[in-house]
Parts: structure tokens; C-alpha cells; sequence
């Protein structure tokens, strides 16, 4: 549309990559924040009710902004970009599946140390120990376990999202973050340019002759019209 050309092009905002793979943590984890905060606002709004407090409830508010929680677990548990969307993730699945709970100031801490450790043991062939997580945290090592346990369950240990899935809530997260804009995508003719370069660099060298075939490039997953509002819509 004629309003995203136009986004796309604002020189004050921050172009993010179109891979999430190479985007910078810092920068996912301000577009996470700033979504999770719009979710806390709108859900401290509504009164508890009874029956309705959960494992992941703190008894108040703790002294730390999400913000600044998030970039903590990101830069002391080593938090890639796919472990962060994984997170989000979580947030519409575990609103979906157990709705007495939701994003608000007294649950979204509890929830980013244990989605973060959730993601990182089930997504990651490497991670820390529960005494680190527990730590970098601010919660004591039974009781990331027992949040652990409690949010395995919740999502019935179904915690590997579909690599589609991530890029929808990458996408949806730059789309509505303030101050960020998506790396334009490459138009149709150049895509066709690049993807002859290989073979016409092949033929000028002879190499044609040997009878080698040049794979295409895969095609880009699709994406949906989804992702981050999920969580946006459930915490309206």
C-alpha cells in the first residue's frame, strides 16, 4: 500500500532485516516490550477475580520495567531471535489454554524468566542451568521449577513453533512497533537478475559443459496477516 511505501521510506525510523534471524536482540527486545506494556495496560485495568490468580502472579509489581527485565534476560541468558519470538509465542498459547491467566504488571516478569527458559531448553542445543536462569531472573531455583513445570503443562509440552509461525510474529511486531519499519523486499525483476547471475557466471566459465544443475533459490515463507496482534487482541 501506498502508507507502507511511505513508512518504509521515513528516514527516522530503524530498518529492521527482513530474515529475523540477523535482526539485533536489542532491538526485538524493545518491539517485544513495548507490545507486552501495551497488554499490561489494558489487563491492570480489569479487577481479579476470585479464582483467578495463578502461579506466574507476583505478589506486586516488581521494582524492575519490562524493558529493562527483558534486556537483562537477553544479554545474561543469551536470548537469540528465535528464542524471543518463541516467546511471544507463548503468549497467545498459554492465554488461548489457560484463561485465567493474562499479561498484566503482576504476571509478565514471572513469564519472560519462564517462557525464556522453556524456549531455550526446548528450542536450543545449548543452554544454562536453572541456577543461572533462576538468578539472572530474580527467582529462587525451586521456584523457576515449579513455574517451569506449570507452564509445560499448561501448553500440554507442545513448545516448538513452526519456523513460518516466528516469521509471522517478527513481521507482525515491526508492522505495529513505533519507530521501526521492515527492509524493503527486493523487487520481482532484481530477485529474476539475481537469481541468473549464478548460471550465467556458470556458462561464461565453461562450468555448464559438466552437466551441473544450479538449484533455485526457496521461495520466501508466506506470511499472515497475524503474530503479535494475537496477543494484542486476547489481552483486549
Amino acid at each position: 500500500s501506498a502508507a507502507k511505501r511511505a513508512r518504509n521510506m521515513d528516514p527516522s525510523l530503524k530498518v529492521m532485516p527482513l530474515k529475523y534471524e540477523t535482526c539485533d536482540v536489542k532491538d526485538l527486545g524493545v518491539l517485544i516490550s513495548d507490545m507486552l506494556m501495551e497488554l499490561v495496560r489494558l489487563n491492570d485495568g480489569i479487577p481479579l477475580q476470585d479464582g483467578q490468580l495463578t502461579r506466574f502472579h507476583s505478589r506486586a509489581p516488581p521494582g524492575i520495567s519490562v524493558r529493562d527485565y527483558l534486556n537483562r534476560l537477553i544479554v545474561h541468558a543469551t536470548l537469540p531471535p528465535p528464542i524471543l519470538l518463541s516467546m511471544v509465542y507463548y503468549v497467545d498459547k498459554l492465554c488461548a489454554l489457560y484463561p485465567a491467566f493474562t499479561i498484566s504488571s503482576l504476571t509478565v516478569h514471572r513469564f519472560l524468566i519462564t517462557a525464556a527458559t522453556v524456549a531455550a531448553k526446548g528450542l536450543s542445543d545449548s543452554f544454562w542451568t536453572n541456577s543461572l536462569y533462576a538468578r539472572v531472573g530474580g527467582v529462587s531455583v525451586r521456584e523457576l521449577a515449579l513455574l517451569e513445570l506449570e507452564f509445560l503443562r499448561r501448553l500440554d509440552w507442545k513448545i516448538v513453533p513452526k519456523p513460518e509461525v516466528l516469521v509471522d510474529y517478527y513481521k507482525g511486531l515491526v508492522e505495529r512497533g513505533e519507530g521501526y519499519t521492515m527492509e524493503r523486499e527486493p523487487e520481482p525483476a532484481q530477485q529474476v537478475q539475481e537469481a541468473a547471475a549464478p548460471e550465467a557466471a556458470s556458462m561464461q566459465s565453461g562450468s555448464s559443459s559438466s552437466g551441473d544443475v544450479f538449484m533455485e533459490p526457496a521461495p520466501a515463507p508466506e506470511t499472515q496477516a497475524q503474530g503479535a496482534g494475537e496477543a494484542e487482541r486476547r489481552g483486549g
